[in-house]
């Protein structure tokens, strides 16, 4: 009887499962049978119903803690992010959610046999800008570039669409100026569109099923294409 070639369901590891992006990549990774094992790092329990979703608590702080959690990955999701209003304007609690977190993610993730790292960054993303958070984000991605994991698929959507769990009152004031205005960003300007959470999630899951090797960047239009939106 011939045997079938059928790859085996990988396990998927997801850090940031609260945020806009992360809940959606949640959402979507429990629905496709490509993926076996969802499993969702958190610092406190999320109350994850689900028989194919593995909630580990973690310390991110703790190198033992977060190298455990991703004991078995195959492919590591990372949609983790803070503000200056949580950390109270404190750039070094910024680094330490922004840079420390997905860094630390791929270099654990590739001594436990993890083979490709989606990590949602920022249009702009520059480690040579005079601003921080977009100096913060090209830090970020230089730097899980460097740790030598077999695959990096780096995402730089705008301004997110979609509904958050919490208020941001300002950001909802971006987002209806960012669409008003959409349709005079051309040329250049398109990778300032603002484009839905949903698809920045659909295209992250789309990627990770290409078995792509090396460094990739993904800004607007490439999102939308991975996602198949129209």
């Amino acid at each position: 009887m011939a045997q079938t070639n059928t790859p085996r369901p990988l396990t998927a590891t997801l850090i940031g499962a609260t945020g806009l992006i992360g809940g959606h990549l949640l959402r979507l990774l429990q629905a496709d049978p490509y993926f076996g094992t969802v499993r969702v790092l958190v610092r406190r329990p999320i109350g994850l119903q689900s028989p194919r979703t593995e909630e580990k608590l973690i310390n991110f702080a703790d190198v033992e803690s977060f190298r455990l959690g991703l004991e078995g990955s195959d492919v590591i999701f990372v949609a983790v992010g803070t503000t200056q209003k949580k950390v109270g304007g404190d750039e070094a609690a910024y680094r330490k959610v922004d840079f420390d977190i997905p860094v630390a993610a791929a270099r654990w993730g590739k001594e436990a046999g993890a083979r490709h790292l989606l990590l949602v960054s920022s249009v702009g993303a520059n480690a040579g800008s005079s601003n921080f958070y977009l100096r913060l984000k090209g830090q970020t991605e230089d730097a899980v570039k460097a740790s030598g994991m077999e695959a990096v698929s780096v995402f730089r959507p705008s301004m997110l669409l979609g509904e958050r769990k919490e208020a941001r009152p300002g950001e909802r004031i971006g987002q209806v100026a960012s669409q008003l205005f959409s349709g005079l960003m051309m040329g250049g300007l398109r990778k300032y569109k603002p484009v839905l959470a949903e698809l920045v999630a659909a295209a992250m899951i789309a990627q990770a099923k290409t078995g792509a090797r090396g460094f990739h960047v993904f800004e607007y239009d490439a999102i939308r294409q991975l996602a198949g939106a129209r």
